[in-house]
């Protein structure tokens, strides 16, 4: 019995993640792994899991960091490293070293993804990792009378050349060192050369690991999706001082400015977590937090302000007979329950979730979007917000009722049901002449 219940978790899994490896396959993202990272005894698994990206078409720049090594290898060598706001000053004696970490570490990450041992994720593998001076660097000069002598920022990316490497299924590898125009080595922070290369690249996403997995709420709970100015309000409440917190910000401050650049999404997962890489890629709910890109339209909630543009939106149809008519007074009893996509001051779109709390169900009722408005996948994004909220109250799935939506429904998930799926208070006034189907979606 036990052998029957880990096969069918196994197919489950296999089906679940199924449209997230299509919707992934032949895209770019920019995976930033920090020096803690690295130094996690998890490390291997996460570089497993970047190779199985790969191997799924997925097209990796991989940009490591090391902060952690760097300070321990000048401590060693007995040498104390100097800051001015926060960067360090990288003079002769400490490139020297740093460079040696860099090296290294870029040796042992190769190494590692180059393993194709039986009996390990990687069997089978092959892997051609590319490294070279895709980063062109410039000195950040002198500030305020201090000169940061070897510590650089971005000057250029080579855009084609890494993605002739992508093309050619490569793993593009980069690193915290790079050189300028002059022949010189410079020392950047992983952070900028993630968001550098993910912006020049146009990347689909870029990913990064801290200690503790998302953005974490007054209650403690992971906060799923941020936009911009909301990350930035959390990244001002963090301290810089605590440890704890330097790995987030850090993230924080990167992802915001890729997202205002326009990289669509950038995912922070606990590298403290085996799998997280894959839970947030591959699954329905994620694991994580990411940073999204603040759009032209805006989902909300409703307020009585928006009756008029849900009325406008839902009429026609209510006339075709595909929605029931709702009067203006009912929907301003009932405007709390609607959730609706704003573009430029007018509602394009609206869904409602009419709680049924005794039953823990919800119903997906009254999806309209304005007929200009339908060649994208604006019903299928109020839909994921009303089965985030159903989740969020603890629901156990969540039905609609359509005479003639009954496929797009089963495309997103949905199962036939029958009035049995109903809940008791819903049942009393459903309408058998109108012969709608049931659709059940389980939570």
């Amino acid at each position: 019995m036990e052998k029957h219940v880990r096969t069918t978790e196994l197919v489950d899994g296999f089906r679940q993640s199924a449209p997230y490896v299509n919707a992934h396959r032949g895209k770019v993202f920019v995976v930033m792994l920090s020096g803690e990272a690295i130094g996690h005894p998890g490390f291997k698994d996460i570089i497993n899991d970047i190779a199985l990206l790969n191997s799924l078409g997925i097209k990796v720049v991989l940009v490591y960091g090391a902060r952690p090594q760097n300070n321990h290898a000048v401590e060693q060598a007995g040498l104390t490293s100097q800051y001015h706001k926060r960067v360090r000053i990288t003079d002769d004696s400490v490139l020297h070293i740093i460079k040696q970490v860099a090296g290294e570490l870029m040796l042992d990450i190769t190494a590692r993804l180059s393993m194709s041992l039986s009996n390990t994720p990687m069997q089978g593998a092959q892997i051609n990792v590319i490294s070279g001076n895709f980063v062109i660097a410039q000195p950040l000069g002198v500030d305020e009378g201090v000169d940061y002598h070897h510590s650089g920022k971005v000057r250029r990316i080579d855009v084609q050349g890494i993605k002739r490497q992508l093309d050619s299924n490569g793993i593009v590898l980069l690193g915290p060192i790079a050189a300028s125009v002059t022949g010189e080595s410079f020392n950047l922070t992983a952070e900028e050369i993630a968001t550098q290369v993910a912006i020049k690249l146009k990347a689909d996403k870029m990913i990064g690991f801290t200690e503790s997995n998302g953005i974490e709420d007054a209650n403690g709970e992971i906060i799923a999706e941020l936009l911009p100015n909301d990350a930035q309000n959390i990244m001002q409440q963090l301290s810089e001082d605590d440890e704890s917190c330097s790995g987030k910000i850090a993230f924080l401050n990167a992802a915001i400015t890729a997202a205002r650049a326009g990289v669509p999404r950038c995912h922070l997962v606990s590298y403290q977590i085996n799998g997280s890489l894959l839970q947030e890629l591959f699954s329905r709910d994620g694991i994580g937090t990411q940073i999204v890109t603040e759009p032209a339209e805006r989902l909300r909630s409703a307020t009585i302000g928006d009756i008029g543009g849900i009325l406008d939106l839902i009429r026609p149809l209510e006339e075709q007979g595909l929605l029931v008519r709702r009067s203006r007074e009912q929907l301003e009893m009932e405007v709390e329950h609607f959730i609706l996509i704003e573009r430029d001051g007018l509602v394009i779109g609206c869904a409602a979730l009419y709680p049924f709390e005794d039953d823990k169900v919800g119903e997906f009722a009254c999806l309209a979007v304005h007929p200009e408005y339908r060649d994208a996948d604006r019903g299928q994004t109020m839909l994921r917000h009303i089965i985030l909220k159903a989740r969020q109250r603890s629901y156990k799935q969540i039905f609609a009722l359509t005479t003639r939506s009954i496929h797009w429904f089963m495309e997103l998930g949905f199962r036939i049901g029958t009035v049995d799926d109903l809940p008791s208070k819903k049942l009393e006034i459903y309408n058998y002449q109108r012969k709608s189907k049931i659709l059940v979606f389980d939570l």
